[in-house]
């Protein structure tokens, strides 16, 4: 009775009014449920090991999450920016390492040796290849404080290359102050990556390779030929130096040690023979045709043995006659000979 006033769905064709209700419903509950997965699917988001997530919402920052899982407000309101902090970066400078198919090629193009050409202090031209490795050491500051971070990088590391060379020799650069150079540089570009505030931690700056253009190569070989031939006549003299020189001063020291043995010994004797001859004159004093007597006999002791044989030779007498016997075995002929 109650809808008696209302015309019949089913008189005109039209469906039945429940039936629109749920079309309707079917047309609002989809979207919303499709809507609600999409949320629920981008509200979680992973963080890699090597990676920190700087969150922002409505453009400003809110957050910096480690690695693992998260939660965020979906539908673009929070907006993450994966930054690889851990991981070590690395620019080249002069070439460029290109993986191909299994291996790593090297390749250097007009354009690259635009940026590895310098000009030294002596007006030399050099090539020189560099790399810099770095690390992100805040990511909210990398992201922010420059439009192009990288390219802030690599345009400050070739100007401070430039500049270290430009003040240096180009024969130091191309021998032993290379590893100067690189600390040097590295030095110079964290000063004025901190100056950016640009949140960059520069770990290494290495050389490469450095070497000449490729026209004067053969000249700078003829060179370096040279400087090896004198750095070898250099250690030949030294080596011939160390093994004369000691040689020498030990022969000195040798000579010295026997001159001083010989003083010694002389300087005793001396005394020996100076305290004897006192001795002896004490006993001269006392006894002067005693000690008369004794030192003729000690000094004919002394000389008859040195002296040899001695032979007499006598009219009539077809042989010489012994004087004395001395130093020979047997008994000693008395003087004069005799039977």
């Amino acid at each position: 009775m109650a809808n008696s006033n209302f015309p019949s769905s089913a008189g005109n064709g039209l469906p039945p009014l429940d039936v629109l209700l749920q079309q309707v419903r079917s047309l609002i509950i989809i979207p919303i449920l499709v809507l609600i997965g999409f949320g629920g699917f981008t509200s979680f988001y992973t963080v890699q090991p090597e990676e920190e997530a700087v969150v922002k919402r409505f453009g400003r920052v809110i957050g910096i999450n480690p690695p693992g899982f998260h939660f965020k407000i979906p539908f673009g309101i929070d907006r993450i920016y994966l930054v690889p902090t851990a991981r070590v970066l690395k620019e080249e400078f002069g070439f460029r390492t290109v993986n191909g198919t299994g291996r790593t090629q090297y390749v250097k193009s007009r354009e690259h040796r635009g940026e590895s050409l310098m000009l030294t202090g002596d007006l030399k031209v050099i090539d020189v290849e560099w790399v810099v490795q770095f690390q992100i050491a805040d990511a909210s500051k990398f992201l922010h404080e420059s439009r192009n971070p990288i390219q802030t990088i690599r345009d400050n590391s070739e100007a401070v290359m430039r500049r270290i060379v430009g003040n240096s020799l180009g024969s130091d650069v191309l021998t032993e102050k290379r590893v100067q150079v690189a600390s040097s540089a590295r030095v110079e570009l964290q000063a004025l990556l901190n100056s950016f505030n640009l949140g960059v931690q520069i770990n290494t700056i290495e050389l490469q390779d450095v070497t000449p253009p490729e026209s004067v190569k053969p000249a700078f070989n003829e060179v370096n030929q040279a400087e090896q031939e004198r750095e070898r006549l250099i250690n030949e003299a030294e080596k011939r130096r160390n093994q004369v020189i000691p040689r020498a001063e030990g022969e000195a020291l040798q000579i010295i040690a026997g001159a001083e043995a010989y003083r010694a010994e002389r300087v005793n004797r001396a005394h020996g023979e100076g305290g004897r001859f006192t001795a002896i004159l004490s006993e001269y004093e006392n006894a002067p045709a005693i000690t008369r007597q004794r030192l003729y006999l000690e000094m004919i002791d002394q000389v008859l043995p040195k002296a040899g044989p001695v032979y007499i030779m006598e009219d009539g007498v077809s042989s010489p006659i012994p004087l004395l016997n001395i130093g020979q075995s047997g008994s000693s002929l008395p003087i004069g000979g005799g039977k």
